[in-house]
């Protein structure tokens, strides 16, 4: 019967073991593996035997691949299937993989969804909308998605997309006041938040326009439209042509008035 003959470390990979039988190098295996059959020294080992080792190394390489990859961050199932399938891991390991992961609860969908609905809700600016998205595209099951989704409360959709708006408007002075609202609700959509939560987060935004910022920015686009236009145009259809194009940027006719009255007519 063969023995084996000598048993030592690998230099790469301290928790792996070179088995050598009758001298000759035979296979290698994790420290787990070791311990677990008790690999010694003079013991007699078969071919069968040694296949098996081998066999189940081979499962528990994959299982120790999938627990490095949690090590980072928590996964859903379906990421850990397609990282093993990028390793060119058999159905037959992946599939031991995935139930043993389950039964240690080193995976579990549903506090996956739920940690990375409160991670996006703290860390990012995303709105519901697409959170949801994001799980379904990671694997999450539709209902387990939807359940994670009750930490997203309306009221924190609120609270957010309300601080988002306070931090963008008037960042940029240099348009209407009314069109600065629209890109913001146009950027929220876009950002995942649904149509009521946007209107609750700007219901009182308009008490809190800055006449003199708004004249600061109806003074720059008029005097930008007036540089385009005084070349083609005077008179009535100069003022016409300037109507339209502030109106078309949002700002109201009293001010279009003031900015005609100033720096049309006062300059003829």
């Amino acid at each position: 019967m063969p023995k084996i003959s000598r048993i030592t470390t690998q230099k790469k990979n301290k928790q792996r073991y070179n088995i050598f039988v009758d001298d000759q190098y035979a296979f290698s295996v994790d420290e787990d593996i070791l311990v677990q059959y008790t690999l010694r020294k003079g013991m007699e080992i078969d071919q069968e035997t040694m296949d098996e080792l081998v066999r189940k190394d081979g499962f528990h390489k994959a299982f120790t691949l999938a627990i490095n990859y949690l090590s980072y961050r928590m996964r859903s199932e379906k990421e850990i299937r397609t990282y093993l399938d990028e390793k060119e891991i058999d159905e037959e390991k992946v599939e031991y993989v995935v139930n043993r992961l389950k039964q240690e609860n080193y995976m579990d969908d549903g506090e996956f969804a739920a940690a990375l609905v409160r991670t996006r809700i703290h860390t990012s600016s995303k709105g519901p909308l697409l959170v949801k998205k994001e799980l379904i595209e990671k694997g999450v099951s539709p209902h387990v998605a939807e359940d994670a989704m009750q930490h997203y409360t309306f009221d924190v959709q609120v609270e957010k997309a309300t601080k988002w708006v306070e931090k963008k408007l008037r960042l940029d002075g240099k348009k209407s006041f009314r069109e600065q609202i629209q890109k913001v609700q146009q950027t929220l959509m876009q950002k995942g938040f649904p149509k009521d939560v946007i209107t609750e987060a700007m219901a009182n935004v308009e008490e809190e326009n800055d006449e003199d910022a708004e004249w600061e920015a109806v003074v720059y686009q008029g005097e930008k439209a007036l540089r385009k236009y005084a070349q083609k145009a005077e008179g009535f259809e100069l003022k016409h042509k300037l109507k339209g194009a502030l109106y078309r940027k949002g700002f109201s006719f009293e001010l279009i008035e003031r900015f005609i009255e100033e720096y049309v007519d006062g300059r003829e």
